[in-house]
């Protein structure tokens, strides 16, 4: 295997990726491969999707395309299928249990009748032609469902749940995109630089076969062509050197995200510490997009409060200088605060960030959790905390807490 292969650069690109970011998938590795395993499957996708991101890009994605939803519960469903099978409209079968009505294995088992250049799929007594265009969705919100072999068999299983690094990875482009819009736009700038690239080689490319193709004796005396040949080496030449120079700014870039990681971490520790809340009691269920505001919160308070100590420190200076106030241009005062921070105020604005984050992810689960578990719950996400820190070891804490 080549150094480096990736198999996501060969079932999708990076214009389609952005294009399914704008259409609500999350950014991170895991929602990708399953965004470009569900997009190249020729079986029909069964999704596990506990946290509806799966869902919410399929409808973003196919609202173009008359996409049909239905739910088992639904008396039409069996129409609905019918008519978009004959139409080539895809249907969206939602909020499945641990059983598919027997009706529907025809469809998703792919049940095909050839009949000279057509297909067809007999549901029932009738037998439906087959619209290529046609496809199936079906999903379940269970964590962990139950399905008989023979379905898992006959469809795509993908798994949309959310994982910790996935979250993490999520979090890290929400805090980026707060704290640094300028790093998102120039991520976004290089992808449609990279995007128009490859668009501009490709052309290139057919245009000298073309030629090569089409050229009468001796290719050496078309004048014509010979220009054309070195007028593309050129256009070769430098679109390969502002290739070399996007990519040690996407380095850059990634480099420049990394230092707000800390920050995500702590907010995925959270969240599945959330989760696991309802083995304590069955009360305790927490939405993913509800946590995703309560972040966005926690960045707001922290820009807030940096810049009021900021202009408080420059007022407590001029004050015991004693020296008169002088007022400055707007735009000198502009420049300063877009200037780069310092790895020292990195640091700082990574910590409070941190900290901003803990604290509005507690007190939003300890508003919601009874006055016995808030002690509970208050010491697990200590303990968590440093053990993520290596205050702690896992084990020991194991032994505090299981006795094993």
């Amino acid at each position: 295997m080549s150094e480096g292969f990736n198999v996501l650069d060969i079932l999708t690109s990076p214009a389609e990726i952005a294009a399914w970011n704008t259409q609500k998938l999350p950014s991170d590795q895991v929602s990708v491969e399953n965004g470009s395993i569900l997009t190249n499957s020729e079986r029909y996708s069964l999704i596990i999707d506990p946290q509806l991101q799966g869902v919410t890009w399929l409808k973003e994605r196919c609202k173009d395309v008359n996409l049909q939803i239905t739910r088992l519960t639904n008396p039409k469903i069996i129409k609905t299928v019918e008519l978009s099978i004959e139409n080539g409209s895809p249907v969206m079968i939602e909020n499945l249990d641990n059983s598919i009505d027997a009706v529907l294995q025809p469809v998703y088992a792919r049940a095909v009748i050839k009949k000279g250049r057509n297909k067809y799929i007999k549901m029932g007594d009738k037998e439906l032609s087959l619209n290529p265009k046609f496809n199936l969705f079906l999903h379940t919100k269970l964590s962990n469902p139950h399905y008989p072999p023979e379905i898992q068999a006959e469809c795509t299983l993908i798994n949309f749940t959310v994982t910790e690094s996935g979250l993490e990875d999520q979090l890290l482009d929400l805090v980026v995109l707060k704290e640094r819009p300028d790093l998102a736009a120039q991520s976004v700038e290089l992808i449609k630089q990279q995007n128009e690239f490859k668009i501009t080689l490709s052309e290139l490319e057919a245009d000298l076969l073309q030629r090569l193709a089409n050229a009468e004796g001796d290719i050496l005396d078309d004048i014509p062509l010979v220009e054309n040949l070195e007028r593309s080496k050129m256009l070769s030449v430098e679109i390969g050197e502002k290739v070399e120079i996007a990519k040690e700014t996407q380095v850059q870039i990634y480099e420049a995200s990394e230092a707000y990681r800390p920050a995500a971490n702590r907010g995925a520790l959270v969240f599945f510490l959330m989760n696991e809340l309802c083995l304590i009691h069955s009360f305790y269920r927490f939405s993913l997009d509800s946590f995703i505001i309560v972040v966005k919160r926690a960045i707001d308070i922290v820009a807030e409060q940096m810049k009021p100590k900021k202009a408080e420190k420059e007022e407590a200076e001029e004050g015991e200088d004693g020296e008169p106030v002088v007022e400055e241009p707007e735009e000198e005062e502009e420049e300063e605060e877009e200037a780069e921070m310092t790895p020292r105020t990195l640091k700082t604005r990574v910590e409070a960030l941190t900290t901003s984050i803990t604290f509005e992810a507690f007190s939003y689960t300890r508003r919601g959790t009874f006055e016995r578990h808030k002690l509970l719950v208050a010491t697990m996400l200590c303990l968590r905390i440093q053990i993520r820190r290596g205050a702690l070891k896992e084990n020991e804490v194991d032994a505090l807490i299981k006795n094993t």
